[in-house]
């Protein structure tokens, strides 16, 4: 299987990526348990397919330490000068409190050991506590590490409008920010996108499918009980529509996005993907894989396959026009964690 050349996105002048990022949080235990050797076997899978991009964090389990290894196999299997093919973003999320240069370099030591890289593409750093502005201290160990060459680019991961614009400022270069985006939360669209496009910076969105909510297999079901949301994402998500407005409207709009999909051979989760992918300043969605349990391979290459119309667009932005107003009953992008 190979993927169209729109399937790539330049995301800095050294660094192309697949705009489906395989996420890395569901290895983390929350989403129960994953045998190290199947998972390996199915990053080669992904990979292989075209999707050789990869998000992560310190502390999503053995996720780091599932790259490193993937790394060595795969220079066994093909070579040390392939290495390049593979993007992997991770994430530094230290407790709130005073940060020194020696708390920066033991962290990023640690992933750069666990990935068995000498340098970090991205690095995507997430912040508790707004209140305590240690987070800029944090940010410029960082910027000089990176001057240093272990770290390729800066990112943030779940910032508010307002502190992006706060680091900005203070002339720390960030190349993206990744927040939570989909049909179900457009949170993005009222302020995030329109400074990103103002200052070059790029969103890496999650939860586009809604923790695989946004599927067929929940269309024409009753609201979920306890019992079956059995992983984080489920949980998380459920509340999410809750937010929005409710499960019936999540049906009407599981029903807008159904024959859509048909029409395009394709599934209603693509439509979804879709949808954020062409949203401005959107370089890539990121994609739960939950690693040698459930893969979507063929189902996310399809989103490459089709492009969303007027009528489309129309149709589902009729039942988006009645959901509430994200920004108000949450506030700006990740202000859910704080």
């Amino acid at each position: 299987m190979a993927l169209p050349v729109s399937s790539r996105f330049q995301f800095a002048p050294d660094v192309s990526i697949c705009r489906i990022l395989n996420g890395m949080w569901q290895v983390s235990g929350a989403h129960g348990h994953i045998d190290p050797r199947r998972a390996i076997a199915e990053m080669f899978a992904y990979h292989d397919a075209g999707f050789t991009s990869w998000d992560l964090a310190d502390h999503y389990g053995p996720a780091e330490d599932f790259i490193g290894e993937f790394r060595r196999e795969f220079v066994m299997r093909h070579s040390a000068q392939r290495l390049s093919e593979i993007q992997a973003f991770t994430k530094w999320v230290p407790r709130p409190g005073r940060v020194t240069r020696r708390m920066v370099d033991d962290a990023i030591g640690r992933s750069l050991s666990r990935m068995d890289v000498e340098c970090l593409d991205l690095l995507q750093f997430h912040w508790w506590d707004y209140a305590d502005r240690s987070y800029l201290d944090a940010l410029k160990h960082l910027a000089d590490v990176q001057h240093e060459g272990k770290i390729r680019h800066l990112a943030l991961t779940n910032f508010d409008t307002e502190r992006l614009r706060i680091i900005t400022d203070a002339g720390i270069r960030i190349v993206s920010n990744q927040v939570q985006y989909s049909l179900v939360d457009r949170r993005p669209e009222a302020a995030m996108e329109g400074f990103c496009r103002d200052h070059n910076i790029t969103l890496l969105t999650y939860g586009t499918v809604l923790g695989g909510l946004l599927s067929e297999k929940y269309h024409g079901r009753p609201a979920l009980y306890r019992g079956e949301l059995n992983t984080a994402s489920l949980q998380k998500y459920n509340n999410m529509i809750d937010a929005w407005g409710g499960w019936a409207l999540f049906q009407e709009l599981l029903g807008a996005l159904k024959p859509i999909a048909d029409k395009h051979q394709a599934s209603v989760a693509d439509v979804g993907i879709r949808y954020i992918l062409d949203r401005p300043t959107v370089a890539g969605v990121i994609v739960g894989t939950r690693l040698g349990v459930a893969q979507h391979i063929a189902d996310n290459a399809r989103v490459f396959s089709f492009a969303l119309d007027a009528e489309d667009r129309s149709s589902i932005d009729v039942v988006l026009a009645k959901s509430r107003d994200l920004m108000k009953a949450i506030g700006d992008c990740g202000d859910e964690y704080r």
